[in-house]
């Protein structure tokens, strides 16, 4: 399973980076397959362990904040490992040959 999302306090002023940043450190520091884009953090693993670690993501986005907005995209393929890097790959390959 892949999960993209996003997570940010509200009512917190116009910089939310100390928010988006203690979030992903519980991603990182979770140890699954991650990567974070100016948009999304992407997490790689099983539903339990992922869902995990985006509510923790959630609570540590939201220290001092009483509401949190939370955007989430989930692809869940049994069977599936490595597939923040073979997506990529696939597409890469498909571009490579239009050219």
């Amino acid at each position: 399973m892949i999960v993209a999302f996003s997570v940010s306090p509200l009512g917190s002023g116009e910089s939310v980076a100390p928010a988006v940043a203690r979030a992903v450190k519980v991603v990182r520091d979770s140890g699954l397959p991650n990567e974070t884009t100016s948009m999304f953090t992407s997490v790689e693993g099983e539903w339990d362990e992922v869902m995990d670690v985006v509510k923790r993501a959630v609570a540590a986005a939201g220290e001092g904040s009483s509401r949190v907005s939370l955007t989430l995209k989930a692809d869940i393929r049994e069977g599936v490992t490595d597939g923040l890097r073979s997506k990529v790959e696939d597409l890469e390959r498909e571009l490579d040959a239009l050219e």
